[in-house]
């Protein structure tokens, strides 16, 4: 596994062993665990601290691998490895940029591939920012077509398009796509195909591997889990389309700090664990949900009645976190929100901690206002769901 160049060594240590071989032979706890360490050095940490540098020692030609702190790190080196192995294990052609947020990362993807008079699809349900990513698009000259994420709606658009951009589960809705149809559709045109994995994380979906040319996602949300630290992260099979990646993170200095690629890396510790968790309570929710009159629209792909997920029993392998919803009216889901006891109200999902909001305070999704969008934390699933029928049962009007 490479993360560009030489980045795999210098400063960072030597990372290609640290599995004793490729990973691919492990499981998602084994390699979650393992992920992107260096090889052991008697007397120094299994995980290096972080490293706060703006310049490094640098006589003659600068050929090493770190010479400038906007360019690159090793304690990103590290993190970017290990994100490698989780997206494509096994894979030694897969690269990774760490970005300072999401969105960062989801701007390197498309404003490094993109150029007037080029043409992009983006999802009509996806991500609340996306609407603003639109428009700096069009400003720039470049068409932007949108699609639902259901359906694979994105097949009757594709004509003439540079990239389809792919979020599933959409947020909030929690609709999928079919990733492996839609990417041989598109490159059947010469369309690339970038992939927002931030609802399944690379324990519930590999998108490389289901043939798109990037896997992009927000590690603010479950990857990383706590809900303390802003991280994402792009990953590629190809060179070619990372370096230019990387060329935009170097023009706009959308990088990570070194704590929070240390903490990010930390936490990636508990990934399998915390999924494993996090998608049984999540389904636990769900079931309960269903079962009540006052509820509508109740959305988890790991339901077997919900419409998505023959889909996302094919190519997903957990489902994730969170669960969506609708209560009658907004005072109700106002209400029903204040009496949760054990979930926090706030936006954002993926944290241990449960949390919950009413979407439509927002005003960016296409939501109903008694829309709520519930993330599943590692309390006990009977804690939460008792929780959330009590909570309803004193919302009732």
């Amino acid at each position: 596994m490479t993360s560009g160049d030489d980045r795999s060594k210098g400063a960072a240590g030597d990372t290609a062993g640290a599995f004793g071989g490729s990973g691919a032979e492990h499981g998602d706890g084994t390699r979650a665990v393992r992920a992107g360490l260096p090889e052991p050095v008697t007397y120094e940490p299994t995980l290096p601290g972080p490293v706060f540098a703006a310049h490094f020692h640098l006589p003659g030609e600068p050929t090493g691998p770190y010479t400038y702190g906007r360019d690159d790190n090793p304690t990103w080196t590290h993190l970017e490895r290990a994100i490698g192995e989780l997206e494509a294990p096994g894979a030694d052609d897969v690269e990774t940029a760490a970005f300072a947020s999401g969105m960062a990362a989801i701007s390197a993807v498309l404003f490094s591939q993109l150029r007037t008079g080029d043409t992009v699809v983006l999802p009509s349900d996806g991500y609340q920012a996306l609407p603003l990513v639109r428009e700096q698009l069009t400003a720039y000259g470049i068409d932007v077509r949108t699609a639902p994420t259901g359906g694979d709606a994105q097949l009757d658009v594709l004509a003439g398009v540079k990239l389809l951009w792919i979020e599933t589960p959409s947020n909030p809705g929690l609709d999928v796509c079919d990733i492996r149809r839609l990417t041989e559709a598109a490159h059947a045109r010469g369309t690339l195909v970038a992939v927002d994995n931030t609802l399944a994380t690379p324990l519930g979906q590999r998108p490389l591997d289901l043939g798109a040319d990037f896997s992009v996602a927000s590690g603010t949300k479950m990857l990383t889990g706590h809900g303390d630290l802003l991280l994402g992260y792009v990953t590629s099979r190809d060179a070619a389309l990372m370096a230019s990646v990387r060329r935009w993170r170097k023009i706009v200095g959308a990088i990570p700090g070194p704590l929070e690629a240390w903490l990010a890396h930390r936490s990636l510790a508990t990934l399998q664990l915390r999924a494993d968790r996090q998608s049984a309570g999540a389904l636990a929710v769900a079931h309960a949900l269903r079962d009540r009159s006052e509820v509508s629209g109740v959305r988890y792909p790991g339901l077997p009645e919900d419409p998505s997920h023959p889909i996302a029993r094919r190519q997903m392998r957990r489902f994730g976190c969170v669960v969506s919803f609708s209560l009658p009216t907004r005072s109700h889901a106002d209400r029903f929100l204040s009496a949760l006891r054990i979930v926090d109200q706030a936006t954002s999902f993926g944290s241990v901690r449960s949390t919950a909001e009413r979407r439509g305070r927002w005003g960016g999704d296409a939501v109903p206002e008694g829309f709520i969008r519930f993330s599943v934390g590692a309390e006990d699933p009977e804690d939460l769901v008792a929780d959330v029928l009590r909570a309803l049962d004193e919302s009732a009007e």
